[in-house]
């Protein structure tokens, strides 16, 4: 940590990103260290690619993350969080590895250890968990927004303490957050207590969609973009929707297969999201596909046609 230490005191001017389709550990760990670096004096510029989730809005400063990257911006230092390979930022990849110094801060067991220096800890809950670490080295205080955003990013990747990651530090730092003005309720109800007409609507298209293969062993659940289309909805909609599949009894492996923008047939593109019981490591499949995460939790982008993607997941439950 001494080095991201110093590479941090020592830059003028920080671009911080995340992985694109950001969820709320990656929002939550760029905002909240964003505006740590801010109090050192810090410059910084915040970027993702996609759209910031609506349900995640309500996080202070989140409206300051841009899509666009300026074409003439200059840089002595990147922090990238919660992405554990530098193509998963998407079209600024290129961008961000010209930068001198690039600091990989994550917690995916599956990170390949890009950049200058690292702060990877795959024990951790959440990114969110060694931000908090970084900060307390720093030797700063922790402000209600920065606590919101830190509590928020744990509180969503553990799944409300429901998940296979939620460890002790999770439950010492989110009583900590609270302690320093963090309204548990009103995270909840933003993350989880409002919903869309559309979104209602996609989930309901999203379920008809749902197959079960392999005597019950995989579910696969599909997201077109006519879906997305006939219900008014956004990609950042389909947040979540995969836990209805993974919840069926008796599934191991439950999948999304979500239809990328500007796709044409034959060869469209797809972004795969694989969730486990915690009895097969999806991290190892998705890494055959050039993707990664967590042994529960993962993800792969892919080409190709949807039938034949279903096909080869299936093929793999059978191997189970």
């Amino acid at each position: 940590m001494n080095d991201v230490i110093g590479h941090l005191q020592a830059a003028r001017r920080i671009l911080l990103t995340t992985h694109s389709n950001p969820d709320g550990d990656a929002i939550g760990a760029l905002v909240a260290l964003g505006l740590t670096l801010e109090r050192l004096n810090k410059e910084t510029l915040w970027i993702n690619e996609s759209p910031i989730p609506a349900v995640y809005r309500f996080l202070p400063g989140a409206v300051r993350i841009q899509t666009d990257l300026p074409a003439n911006a200059a840089f002595d230092t990147a922090v990238v969080l919660d992405c554990g390979d530098l193509q998963r930022l998407g079209g600024i990849a290129s961008r961000v590895a010209a930068i001198p110094v690039v600091i990989n801060i994550d917690h995916h067991v599956t990170n390949t250890g890009f950049g200058t220096c690292h702060l990877i800890d795959a024990d951790a809950c959440a990114t969110c968990e060694i931000v908090y670490r970084l900060i307390r080295r720093l030797d700063l205080a922790i402000d209600r927004d920065v606590a919101t955003s830190i509590y928020t990013g744990i509180f969503t990747d553990t799944g409300s303490f429901r998940f296979s990651n939620t460890n002790l530090a999770a439950f010492a730092i989110c009583q900590e957050m609270v302690s320093l003005g963090v309204d548990p309720y009103n995270v909840a109800k933003h993350v989880y207590g409002t919903y869309s007409l559309g979104r209602i609507k996609l989930l309901n298209l999203a379920l008809d969609s749902l197959e079960l293969a392999a005597e019950g062993k995989v579910s696969i659940m599909t997201l077109s973009q006519d879906m997305f289309e006939e219900t008014r909805t956004q990609p950042e909609d389909g947040d979540g929707l995969i836990n209805y599949a993974r919840r069926i009894e008796d599934v191991k492996i439950a999948a999304l297969i979500q239809e990328q923008p500007n796709g044409n047939a034959p060869d469209r593109r797809y972004h795969v999201s694989l969730r486990s019981d915690g009895s097969v490591d999806v991290a190892a499949i998705a890494a055959g596909y050039g993707g990664g995460g967590h042994a529960t939790a993962a993800g792969f982008n892919i080409r190709g046609p949807l039938a034949a993607i279903k096909a080869d997941l299936i093929d793999l439950a059978h191997k189970l």
